[in-house]
């Protein structure tokens, strides 16, 4: 691996323009169901609550939430679009309330110095995508697609490129800050091979986090891990693919 990386293409205006049009003509999907609203505390499992208040801000986290993934599904398509992207697993672009609560009450109860809206503040994921592309388009697309999102005027808060691991998890999973709402949302770049090892080690990856799970268990499964994502082709130039660089003045946006 060298030290090396892949800039961005220079991605003009009229591709942009098209790429969100279209999008903008899709939509942005139709909107994720709204849970229905706690009384009171929330429960999980494993002994993990939220009393009565966290839990009416952790709800209107998840409102705000699905307000702004709106416009960030138009940003998103069209950076899809423009790139040739498979958008795949759209569905799962919300992370469940549960899941959501599970995530903070989790994070409280490990670090009880925290409150509950630093711990919302700083998560990443309660809006996600996974853009996908065959291996020879792979790092083309990547470099196309980071360009639009960033050449819209998203923030890229996160590059977490493993693709040059010896060993665990291969794929590129990024963060961004959408310009409007302020809101955190990840994009993870796959080829099909990367997307189903991360889909077949998942469970093992749960299993070996477990506290319940003993040191060989989790040695095994590691192991288990690491030769599946030892079998995914690596794309040529991936491993050197950088985060886009962040234009002068982001393109006007176009009213989603």
């Amino acid at each position: 691996m060298t030290n090396s990386t892949t800039t961005a293409p220079t991605i003009g205006r009229g591709l942009l323009t098209a790429a969100l049009a279209t999008a903008l003509a899709l939509g942005a999907g139709p909107a994720a169901a709204a849970a229905p609203g706690d009384a009171g505390g929330w429960k999980g499992e494993g002994g993990l609550t939220l009393n009565a208040a966290d839990n009416a801000k952790v709800d209107t986290y998840v409102d705000r939430t699905k307000e702004a993934e709106r416009s960030i599904t138009v940003d998103v398509r069209a950076a899809a679009l423009a790139s040739g992207a498979e958008l795949v697993g759209f569905e799962h672009r919300l992370k469940s309330p549960d899941s959501l609560k599970r995530k903070v009450a989790t994070s409280l109860k490990e670090h009880p110095e925290q409150n509950v809206q630093g711990v919302l503040a700083r998560l990443s994921d309660a809006v996600r995508y996974t853009l996908q592309w065959q291996d020879a388009a792979y790092t083309d697309g990547v470099a196309t697609a980071s360009a639009v999102l960033s050449a819209w005027g998203n923030d890229n808060t996160k590059w977490s490129n493993t693709w040059g691991r010896s060993s665990g998890y291969k794929g590129l999973n990024t963060g961004w800050r959408a310009p409007r709402s302020g809101q955190l949302f990840e994009v993870q770049f796959h080829t099909p091979a990367s997307k189903h090892a991360q889909e077949v080690t998942h469970l093992l990856y749960e299993e070996q986090r477990l506290p319940s799970t003993t040191p060989a268990r989790k040695k095994e499964l590691q192991a288990r891990q690491d030769a599946m994502f030892a079998a995914v082709p690596v794309p040529q130039g991936a491993d050197r693919l950088g985060p886009p660089v962040s234009p002068a003045a982001p393109l006007p946006a176009l009213t989603h």
